[in-house]
């Protein structure tokens, strides 16, 4: 079989097949391993995460991108139609679940922390905003690129470009 033959049948390049039986592999290997310590925690645990994630995050989220996208659908019909959604969800749940793994923390709700470490708690939420403020800024400069290029590769056509002498086109 041919790599080109694999692509049409597989529908993507040989090297994604490749990883993706690397990522099961690696996920049945982890599996069996939980499996054999805490067979009830871990079914616990995938029930409730599958739970928590369907039930509760799925319908929070879907709701908090609904109004973004009704407030930012009207653009100007000068730029180019650039998927920019991605640009803001990436950031944003990246952040949310930084905010979800170590809310205690940020919040300074564990007051165990600092005698069991010795460390203080003083500083994750400056840490959590300065991450998210990067991870904003790292999106922001991507879509920003992707807009340039995009823009470069339509460039200006004729109905956007403004007259040189001031007359209308056309004279």
């Amino acid at each position: 079989m041919t790599v080109a033959s694999l692509v049409r049948w597989y529908g993507a390049h040989p090297l994604h097949l490749l990883a993706l039986i690397c990522s099961f592999a690696l996920a049945a290997y982890a599996a069996v391993r939980l499996f054999a310590f805490q067979p009830v925690g871990v079914a616990i645990w995938f029930a409730g995460a599958a739970i928590g994630h369907d039930l509760i995050l799925l319908p929070l989220y879907s709701l908090a991108d609904r109004p973004v996208q009704s407030v930012l659908r009207h653009r100007t019909g000068d730029l180019p139609a650039v998927p920019w959604i991605t640009y803001l969800r990436v950031p944003a749940t990246i952040s949310g679940l930084l905010l979800l793994a170590w809310f205690p923390l940020i919040f300074k709700m564990v007051s165990r922390y600092p005698a069991a470490t010795g460390l203080s708690e003083d500083v994750y939420l400056g840490r959590w905003l300065a991450i998210t403020g990067v991870l904003f800024g790292a999106a922001a400069l991507a879509f920003a690129l992707r807009l340039r290029r995009a823009c470069q590769a339509t460039g200006p056509d004729e109905e956007r470009r403004a007259p040189r002498h001031g007359g209308e086109k056309g004279r």
